[in-house]
Protein backbone atom coordinates (compact mmCIF):
# COMPACT_ATOMS: atom_id res chain seq x y z
CA UNK A 1 0.00 0.00 0.00
CA UNK A 2 1.37 3.20 -1.20
CA UNK A 3 1.46 6.45 0.74
CA UNK A 4 -0.33 8.92 -1.51
CA UNK A 5 0.39 12.76 -0.55
CA UNK A 6 -3.05 14.26 -0.60
CA UNK A 7 -3.73 11.68 2.30
CA UNK A 8 -0.79 12.89 4.37
CA UNK A 9 -1.45 16.53 3.91
CA UNK A 10 -4.96 16.11 5.23
CA UNK A 11 -3.87 13.99 7.80
CA UNK A 12 -1.09 16.45 9.23
CA UNK A 13 -4.01 19.55 8.77
CA UNK A 14 -6.73 17.62 10.64
CA UNK A 15 -5.39 15.39 13.22
CA UNK A 16 -4.62 17.49 16.30
CA UNK A 17 -8.88 18.44 15.72
CA UNK A 18 -9.83 14.82 14.96
CA UNK A 19 -7.84 13.97 18.21
CA UNK A 20 -9.85 16.28 20.67
CA UNK A 21 -12.73 15.88 19.00
CA UNK A 22 -12.52 12.14 19.80
CA UNK A 23 -11.50 12.70 23.36
CA UNK A 24 -14.48 14.68 23.97
CA UNK A 25 -16.37 11.89 22.48
CA UNK A 26 -14.87 9.38 24.59
CA UNK A 27 -13.38 11.15 27.70
CA UNK A 28 -10.31 8.80 27.24
CA UNK A 29 -7.39 9.81 25.64
CA UNK A 30 -6.02 6.44 25.31
CA UNK A 31 -9.75 5.53 23.77
CA UNK A 32 -9.31 8.35 21.31
CA UNK A 33 -5.75 7.90 20.21
CA UNK A 34 -6.61 4.14 19.52
CA UNK A 35 -9.65 5.78 17.58
CA UNK A 36 -7.78 8.24 15.84
CA UNK A 37 -5.02 5.40 14.57
CA UNK A 38 -8.03 3.34 12.82
CA UNK A 39 -9.25 6.32 11.46
CA UNK A 40 -5.70 7.05 9.68
CA UNK A 41 -5.05 3.38 8.70
CA UNK A 42 -9.01 3.88 6.71
CA UNK A 43 -7.90 7.10 5.22
CA UNK A 44 -4.49 4.79 4.18
CA UNK A 45 -7.11 1.85 2.82
CA UNK A 46 -9.29 4.58 0.59
CA UNK A 47 -5.65 5.41 -1.24
CA UNK A 48 -6.33 7.44 -4.11
CA UNK A 49 -10.35 7.59 -3.77
CA UNK A 50 -9.07 9.27 -0.98
CA UNK A 51 -7.60 11.64 -3.03
CA UNK A 52 -10.62 12.42 -5.05
CA UNK A 53 -12.74 13.63 -2.11
CA UNK A 54 -14.32 17.04 -2.18
CA UNK A 55 -14.00 17.33 1.42
CA UNK A 56 -11.41 15.33 3.23
CA UNK A 57 -12.14 16.95 6.56
CA UNK A 58 -15.59 15.78 6.67
CA UNK A 59 -14.32 12.58 5.15
CA UNK A 60 -12.21 11.91 8.23
CA UNK A 61 -14.50 13.11 10.82
CA UNK A 62 -17.21 10.92 9.53
CA UNK A 63 -15.11 8.31 9.96
CA UNK A 64 -14.29 8.93 13.01
CA UNK A 65 -18.42 9.94 14.38
CA UNK A 66 -18.94 6.22 13.48
CA UNK A 67 -15.98 4.83 15.20
CA UNK A 68 -17.29 6.24 18.29
CA UNK A 69 -20.46 4.95 17.55
CA UNK A 70 -19.32 1.24 16.88
CA UNK A 71 -17.28 1.47 20.15
CA UNK A 72 -20.05 2.69 22.14
CA UNK A 73 -22.11 -0.09 20.54
CA UNK A 74 -19.63 -2.88 21.63
CA UNK A 75 -19.18 -1.20 24.92
CA UNK A 76 -20.53 -3.44 27.51
CA UNK A 77 -21.21 -2.46 31.12
CA UNK A 78 -19.00 -3.12 34.02
CA UNK A 79 -18.89 -2.96 37.28
CA UNK A 80 -16.98 -3.36 40.27
CA UNK A 81 -17.77 -6.50 42.33
CA UNK A 82 -17.60 -5.88 46.19
CA UNK A 83 -17.36 -7.86 49.05
CA UNK A 84 -21.39 -7.43 49.92
CA UNK A 85 -22.09 -8.99 46.67
CA UNK A 86 -20.60 -12.46 47.92
CA UNK A 87 -22.74 -15.59 47.51
CA UNK A 88 -23.78 -16.74 50.65
CA UNK A 89 -21.96 -19.29 52.59
CA UNK A 90 -21.80 -22.58 51.51
CA UNK A 91 -25.28 -24.44 52.99
CA UNK A 92 -26.54 -20.99 53.24
CA UNK A 93 -29.58 -20.50 51.16
CA UNK A 94 -31.16 -17.27 49.79
CA UNK A 95 -34.22 -15.94 51.91
CA UNK A 96 -36.72 -16.72 48.57
CA UNK A 97 -35.04 -19.98 48.44
CA UNK A 98 -36.35 -21.23 51.76
CA UNK A 99 -40.04 -20.61 51.24
CA UNK A 100 -40.02 -23.34 48.74
CA UNK A 101 -41.42 -25.61 51.54
CA UNK A 102 -43.59 -23.10 52.72
CA UNK A 103 -44.51 -21.94 50.02
CA UNK A 104 -45.88 -25.82 48.45
CA UNK A 105 -47.64 -25.99 51.92
CA UNK A 106 -49.68 -23.01 51.41
CA UNK A 107 -50.22 -23.94 48.14
CA UNK A 108 -51.85 -27.23 48.34
CA UNK A 109 -53.70 -25.64 50.89
CA UNK A 110 -55.56 -23.56 48.50
CA UNK A 111 -58.87 -24.31 46.69
CA UNK A 112 -58.18 -26.48 43.70
CA UNK A 113 -59.21 -23.95 41.27
CA UNK A 114 -56.53 -21.69 43.02
CA UNK A 115 -53.75 -24.15 43.03
CA UNK A 116 -54.80 -25.41 39.17
CA UNK A 117 -54.29 -21.96 38.16
CA UNK A 118 -51.12 -20.76 39.71
CA UNK A 119 -49.40 -24.36 39.26
CA UNK A 120 -50.48 -24.44 35.57
CA UNK A 121 -49.81 -20.71 34.48
CA UNK A 122 -46.81 -19.58 37.50
CA UNK A 123 -45.10 -22.42 38.16
CA UNK A 124 -45.28 -24.59 34.93
CA UNK A 125 -45.25 -22.02 32.66
CA UNK A 126 -48.94 -22.11 30.63
CA UNK A 127 -49.76 -19.48 28.57
CA UNK A 128 -53.15 -18.15 29.92
CA UNK A 129 -54.31 -18.32 26.78
CA UNK A 130 -53.73 -21.96 26.53
CA UNK A 131 -55.46 -22.81 30.31
CA UNK A 132 -58.25 -20.27 28.71
CA UNK A 133 -58.34 -22.64 26.08
CA UNK A 134 -58.32 -26.05 28.38
CA UNK A 135 -60.99 -24.70 30.78
CA UNK A 136 -63.83 -23.11 28.39
CA UNK A 137 -62.89 -19.59 29.89
CA UNK A 138 -62.20 -16.14 28.67
CA UNK A 139 -58.55 -14.91 28.70
CA UNK A 140 -59.86 -12.02 30.46
CA UNK A 141 -61.37 -14.45 33.23
CA UNK A 142 -57.89 -16.23 33.64
CA UNK A 143 -55.92 -13.38 34.45
CA UNK A 144 -58.87 -12.16 37.00
CA UNK A 145 -59.06 -15.74 38.71
CA UNK A 146 -55.01 -15.70 38.26
CA UNK A 147 -54.45 -12.20 40.21
CA UNK A 148 -56.95 -13.46 43.23
CA UNK A 149 -55.30 -16.62 43.88
CA UNK A 150 -52.10 -15.00 44.15
CA UNK A 151 -53.91 -12.86 46.58
CA UNK A 152 -54.45 -15.26 48.05
CA UNK A 153 -51.55 -17.20 48.50
CA UNK A 154 -49.68 -14.18 49.14
CA UNK A 155 -51.98 -13.50 52.32
CA UNK A 156 -51.43 -17.14 53.07
CA UNK A 157 -47.92 -16.99 53.01
CA UNK A 158 -47.31 -13.73 55.19
CA UNK A 159 -50.13 -15.50 57.39
CA UNK A 160 -48.44 -18.69 58.19
CA UNK A 161 -45.25 -18.10 57.13
CA UNK A 162 -44.78 -14.68 58.39
CA UNK A 163 -42.46 -13.40 55.68
CA UNK A 164 -40.51 -10.19 56.10
CA UNK A 165 -39.37 -7.82 53.61
CA UNK A 166 -36.59 -5.30 53.73
CA UNK A 167 -36.28 -1.69 52.53
CA UNK A 168 -36.31 -2.71 48.46
CA UNK A 169 -39.61 -4.69 49.24
CA UNK A 170 -37.23 -7.96 48.77
CA UNK A 171 -38.15 -10.51 51.28
CA UNK A 172 -35.51 -10.78 53.57
CA UNK A 173 -36.65 -13.76 55.91
CA UNK A 174 -39.46 -15.72 57.60
CA UNK A 175 -40.19 -18.27 60.24
CA UNK A 176 -42.45 -20.62 59.15
CA UNK A 177 -45.00 -21.72 61.60
CA UNK A 178 -46.01 -25.35 62.28
CA UNK A 179 -48.12 -27.42 59.60
CA UNK A 180 -51.22 -25.82 58.31
CA UNK A 181 -54.08 -26.92 60.23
Amino acid sequence: MSTYPCILTAWHAHEKELRGYLIHRLGDPYGADDLLQDVFLKSLRQGADFCRLDNPRAWLFQVARHAVIDQCRLAKPQSVMTDDLAAPPAGERDPVEQLDDCLMRNLAALSIEDHNIISQCDLHGMKHQVFADNHGLSLSAVKSRLMRARQRLHAALLLHCQVRFDEDGKVCCHKPRGPLS
